[in-house]
């Protein structure tokens, strides 16, 4: 696990360049074999954070949702691990995930929507939790504006299967 324990913690962002920042610092840090976990409700930023994560990495983009594909993966442009990214919101199972016989040792593998069913992937993982502001008139939200600027408070914790 490679990542510098600075980015340990809470912190705010307040943009989504801001969000792609620190996806990119995060991302000249990692190495195969790091897992990191993201979770947030829709439009909270993690495909955003994924996208500055894999500039950092230097693999080749564009970065999207893998919703409907499920996994993409990205290769490296610049000789280091490439970039598993994977959607878990449309599996049903753990066993789902595992089926997809992901290259955990060669690869950065990040999983959106993965809490609950890809701790068992490896002995250590980041856990990146993102949230953002919600309110009573979410449904009534225009699914352009999810990505739109607005605070979110990001919050990184390393952790291991017992």
């Amino acid at each position: 696990m490679s990542l510098d324990p600075a980015f340990l913690g809470r912190r705010d962002i307040a943009t989504s360049e801001e969000m792609e920042q620190l996806g990119l610092r995060i991302g000249e840090q990692l190495e195969p074999g790091d897992l990191l976990i993201l979770t947030g409700p829709l439009g909270a930023g993690k495909t955003t954070f994924t996208r500055g994560l894999a500039e950092g990495l230097g693999v080749r983009g564009p970065v999207q949702s893998p919703t409907f594909v499920i996994a993409r993966t990205h290769p490296s442009l610049v000789g280091r691990a490439p970039l598993v990214h994977v959607d878990a919101y449309r599996l049903g199972s753990a066993a789902e995930l595992d089926d997809l016989d992901l290259d955990l040792d060669r690869s950065v593998v990040v999983v959106e929507w993965g809490r609950g069913m890809a701790e068992d992937l490896a002995d250590a993982w980041w856990d990146i939790e993102i949230e953002r502001p919600v309110g009573a008139g979410d449904d009534d939200l225009d699914p352009a504006e999810l990505d739109a600027d607005a605070p979110r408070s990001v919050t990184i914790t390393r952790e291991e299967r017992s």
